[in-house]
């Protein structure tokens, strides 16, 4: 954790003419930014799966048909024409997978007091008003919803709730054959609660310290750019 550490204290160096105060804050969201430029191959082949999967439809319909009365045997054929026609039912969680550790180690980073035995410097890093290690409850108790650290978090969720609602509508709009084929597969419940998840973003920023929160808004703002990119409506 002391080399992940180092490395956003020299970013925030080469970002501090620019940023002055803020350069850490800068530096997590470029680091997010580095992260999503990895995955996107694999955000793209996730899309790319998905095309797979729609093009499935027409077969997993005559399968419905066929075993409309034996659910087990529908999941199993179901699974098998995927597995014949190399196309993983799964393949969209890869590219979030891969994000987590990025979010955890940044949760952790500045969640301690101190790093390898010394004072956590990068705690004394803030985002205009708010430290980078505080949570929201912190901006409450220090000068409320409309204090300087308070106002930060404003933003924060303004941004998190205009990308919920981006992704709700376009959630909305998703082909119906594409629940379909979750519910197969055992998923049909997510497939249903999956508009509504970006909502719970807002949890996850106001309790995450403000560097983990950033990261989260970064990702899910680019998150609903890509995906309007990669699955057209």
């Amino acid at each position: 954790m002391s080399v992940f550490a180092s490395l956003v204290e020299q970013l925030a160096d080469l970002l501090g003419p620019v940023f002055h105060g803020s350069a850490a804050a800068a530096a997590i969201v470029l680091f997010t930014a580095v992260v999503r430029l990895l995955v996107h191959p694999l955000s793209r082949a996730a899309a790319r799966g998905a095309r797979a999967r729609a093009a499935l439809q027409p077969r997993i319909a005559e399968l419905r048909k066929k075993h409309v009365k034996n659910p087990e045997k529908l999941q199993r054929a179901v699974l098998e024409l995927h597995a014949e026609e190399k196309v993983s039912p799964l393949s969209g969680c890869l590219p979030s997978l891969l994000q987590a550790p990025a979010f955890f180690l940044l949760y952790h980073l500045f969640s301690s007091s101190d790093i390898g035995g010394e004072p956590n410097a990068l705690l004394g890093h803030q985002l205009l008003a708010a430290p980078l290690g505080d949570r929201w409850a912190d901006a409450l108790t220090a000068g409320g919803v409309f204090g300087g650290a308070g106002l930060v978090y404003v933003v924060l969720f303004a941004v998190v709730t205009a990308v919920a609602v981006f992704n709700f509508r376009r959630a909305r709009t998703t082909p119906a054959g594409s629940a379909s084929t979750l519910d197969t597969t055992g998923a049909g419940g997510v497939a249903k609660v999956m508009p509504f998840l970006s909502f719970f973003t807002l949890v996850t920023v106001a309790v995450v310290p403000l560097a983990a929160a950033l990261y989260v808004v970064t990702s899910t703002a680019w998150s609903a750019v890509e995906r309007a990119l990669l699955y057209p409506a």
